[in-house]
C-alpha cells in the first residue's frame, strides 16, 4: 500500500500529464464503487494508474478463502505483475469507491519506459518506493503489536505521510478485512478502534476520521500504543 513520489519533470515530457490522459495504447475508464477492474485469472496484458480512488487487491486461496493483500491510492500503479512475464492475473482488483483509472498496454508501458527516460524514472522511482514499503509492512508485522499496526494501517489509508492534512476515510473495510491485514482477529480491531475512539485519536460516523493524536501517540511510542498483544 505505498505511495506514488512527486516528480520536478520539464516541458518536454510530463508522467502526470501522459497518464492523465487516453491515447496510443491507454484508456481512462470511471469505476463504480465494488466494480471489479480485472479478476483473479485473467490474462495479464494491461498497467494500470489510479488517477482518483483507491482499489482493493484480493487473492482466493484454491480452499476458497479470501484475503485482502493490498490497498492501492491515487497516484500508484497496480497490475504491473506482467511487465514481467507474468500471463494471468494472480489476484482480484476491485474499486473501494469511485475511481478513475487510467489503463496501459503492456506493449505501451514498455515503449514508453524505453523511449521517455523522465517516465522511467518516475517509475523506477515508484518501484522503489513500494518496495521499501513492503519492507516496512513485514518488519511490523514481524516486531509490532497488533495494536501499534492497527494504528499503523489506519495511518496509511488516512495518508498520513503525504502532503496535506489526512482526509477521512470512508468505511468500507470491514473490521473482519482489517484483521485480516494486520494479522489479529476481529475481536481484538473492534477493541482497539473503541480503545482509540474513547482516546481521541479516531471518530467514524459513516466515515473514519483519523486525527493526528494518533501519529503522535505512535511516533511517541505511548504504552497505549504498542507492547504485548
Amino acid at each position: 500500500m505505498s505511495y506514488a513520489p512527486q516528480f520536478k519533470v520539464d516541458t518536454a515530457f510530463d508522467p502526470r500529464v501522459f497518464l492523465g490522459g487516453a491515447g496510443l495504447g491507454k484508456t481512462v475508464e470511471c469505476y463504480a464503487k465494488n466494480q471489479k477492474v480485472y479478476s483473479q485469472g485473467d490474462i495479464a496484458d494491461t498497467i494500470f494508474f489510479i488517477q482518483k480512488g483507491k482499489v482493493k487487491i484480493t487473492v482466493l486461496s484454491e480452499h476458497g478463502k479470501e484475503a485482502v493483500v493490498g490497498i492501492f491510492a491515487e497516484g500508484q500503479f497496480f497490475g504491473e505483475g506482467c511487465l514481467e512475464g507474468s500471463e494471468l492475473r494472480t489476484a482480484t482488483s476491485q474499486a473501494m469507491e469511485e475511481c478513475l483509472i487510467t489503463s496501459i498496454t503492456r506493449s505501451e508501458m514498455q515503449a514508453t519506459l524505453a523511449r521517455e527516460p523522465k517516465f522511467s524514472e518516475f517509475f523506477i522511482a515508484y518501484l522503489l518506493s513500494r518496495n521499501s514499503r513492503i519492507e516496512d509492512d513485514l518488519i511490523d508485522q514481524l516486531f509490532n503489536s497488533s495494536e501499534r499496526r492497527l494504528a499503523r494501517l489506519l495511518l496509511l489509508l488516512a495518508n498520513f505521510g503525504e502532503e496535506g492534512s489526512a482526509q477521512p476515510i470512508a468505511i468500507t473495510l470491514s473490521q473482519e478485512t482489517l484483521a485480516e491485514m494486520i494479522g489479529t482477529t476481529r475481536s481484538r480491531v473492534s477493541f482497539f478502534m473503541n480503545k482509540f475512539r474513547k482516546k481521541g485519536y479516531i471518530d467514524y460516523n459513516g466515515k473514519i476520521e483519523v486525527h493526528r493524536s494518533l501519529l503522535d501517540a505512535v511516533l511517541r511510542e505511548k504504552p497505549e500504543i504498542g507492547g504485548d498483544d
